[in-house]
């Protein structure tokens, strides 16, 4: 009897393990991320961890790149745009157990406006004068003028408990929020693990257990795991790996055209690229045709400021001169700066395969219309300190899109941006910059936003290259995953996994 009790006791014990085990979802993740603090970090890797995941902010946008509720159940805008009230989702709970109230709303946005913090979010904020407490579920954010963009905008401010607000080091490591899943154990170099967040505000989400994060920078490692079981799901994935899991067994690829672009960016504040002459050169010598067939495989598209998936905003890429492929126009420009040939250049890289192949055909483009391009190739934390220091002369990367134009252009290029690292100033972008910002007439927004595209595809500190389509590759077992065209993992807290 004895034996009998124990070895139903042991099956029942197997079988709990063997659920337990099914619904954590094995991630194959191609970098260790930079920090954890959702206010500082800029890197893909923390984006993707903590976005939607451990974090949330007062409003998200869905996989159509639509506006929808999240920490905010409602909001109510003044007749002249100057003042937004908005009720807060009731039962909300930080990971810590707090209740997720006014007060540590408004912490949160006095935290990101902080001189100390030094967030990059700021400069998506800088129309507002003041955030306060009307009572424990009820926020209202007085502006200095109306701001068009400020909702969508939201979607990418983490709310965190108040007792952070001064706290610069705390989030990095042991991230705080309210979203699906609760940071649970970071192993460096190994793996990144989240667990279900019991308290979670939304009934039946999560339906996993938990996400690990598998640190694993290999990508024929990442496609064994995956194509073996051991790994579930491996997200934002570049076309070479699609690619080669096409066709595996129990193994399918999701796909769409990305908001993020593949880009060399200017320190316009040093020689040579403080001459415009010399930044339109670089864009007649690229030929981004050939980046897109050599260096993704010709998944992608080249493209502009804005990604063609911006079919409200994004300018035809026809009407720029400069992206006319055109070697001796590009010397021509050279000679016209005063620059002497070769112009000697060193290209910082991100560390990410994609980025180096794209970097490699960028360097033979350039060296064959004047210049002398050198490739850096650093590890993440040292690629991310010399962009944050503005410490390059260019660099090749990868940066994420949005939904509304001024979350991207107003702190990358408006003089004093928050991310504008290239040192660029032009005070008729800036102008363009500051009115679309203020008005809500979409009609005025789009050709302002237009002008102000002809005006950087040429002139300004970054030559946008390509837009890519963007991959995931899951076990077929995989239900309810949504990859969205801004990397975020979002949908994870509506994915399942079946045994």
């Amino acid at each position: 009897m004895r034996n009998t009790l124990r070895a139903a006791a042991t099956a029942a014990a197997l079988l709990l393990a063997s659920t337990a085990h099914a619904q954590l979802l094995e991630i194959g993740f191609d970098q260790s991320p930079a920090g954890l603090d959702p206010h500082i970090a800029t890197a893909f890797s923390t984006f993707a961890i903590i976005n939607g995941t451990i974090y949330e902010g007062l409003t998200r946008v869905d996989k159509d790149l639509r506006l929808a509720p999240s920490l905010a159940e409602s909001w109510t805008i003044s007749p002249d745009g100057k003042t937004y009230r908005f009720k807060l989702r009731g039962g909300v709970k930080f990971h810590n157990g707090a209740s997720m109230e006014a007060a540590d709303v408004v912490a949160t946005f006095d935290r990101v406006m902080s001189k100390d913090i030094g967030s990059p979010l700021a400069s998506r904020f800088t129309a507002i004068d003041k955030a306060s407490v009307v009572d424990a579920a009820t926020v209202e954010l007085t502006l200095k003028e109306p701001s068009a963009p400020l909702l969508t905008s939201l979607a990418t401010l983490a709310i965190v408990p108040r007792t952070m607000q001064a706290d610069k080091e705390s989030l990095q490591k042991q991230p705080v929020g309210t979203g699906p899943f609760s940071f649970a154990e970071w192993q460096p170099n190994s793996f990144i693990r989240l667990a279900k967040h019991a308290g979670y505000w939304e009934a039946g989400l999560p339906k996993l257990d938990g996400l690990k994060f598998n640190l694993v920078p290999e990508s024929a490692t990442r496609q064994v795991g995956l194509s073996s079981g051991t790994y579930s799901l491996l997200p934002n994935i570049d076309a070479a790996t699609a690619l080669q899991l096409q066709g595996k067994p129990n193994v399918r690829i999701v796909e769409t055209l990305e908001l993020a672009y593949t880009l060399v960016g200017f320190n316009t504040s040093k020689p040579p690229f403080n001459d415009p002459r010399v930044r339109e050169a670089v864009n007649y010598a690229l030929n981004r045709a050939e980046i897109v067939a050599a260096a993704q495989f010709g998944k992608g598209v080249p493209g502009g400021p804005l990604s063609p998936a911006l079919k409200d905003w994004a300018t035809d890429t026809k009407e720029f001169a400069c992206y006319a492929h055109n070697p001796a126009k590009a010397r021509e420009l050279l000679k016209a700066a005063g620059v002497a040939e070769p112009v000697a250049i060193t290209m910082n890289v991100l560390p990410r395969q994609d980025i180096k192949d794209v970097a490699q055909v960028v360097q033979a483009q350039l060296n064959n219309a004047g210049f002398k391009v050198e490739l850096k190739n650093q590890e993440l934390g040292q690629f991310i300190q010399d962009w944050r220091n503005s410490n390059f002369d260019m660099f090749a990367s990868t940066n994420a899109g949005s939904p509304d134009p001024d979350d991207y252009f107003f702190r990358t290029f408006r003089t004093g941006g928050s991310t504008n690292v290239f040192k660029y100033s032009n005070p008729k972008v800036d102008d363009l910059l500051d009115k679309a910002r203020a008005t809500n007439d979409a009609a005025q927004r789009k050709a302002m936003y237009a002008e102000v595209q002809k005006t950087l595809a040429c002139d300004g500190p970054i030559a946008h290259l390509t837009y890519g389509q963007l991959f995931s590759a899951l076990r077929t077992n995989v239900q309810g995953y949504e990859i969205m065209a801004n990397r975020s993992l979002s949908y994870l807290r509506e994915a399942s996994q079946a045994k």
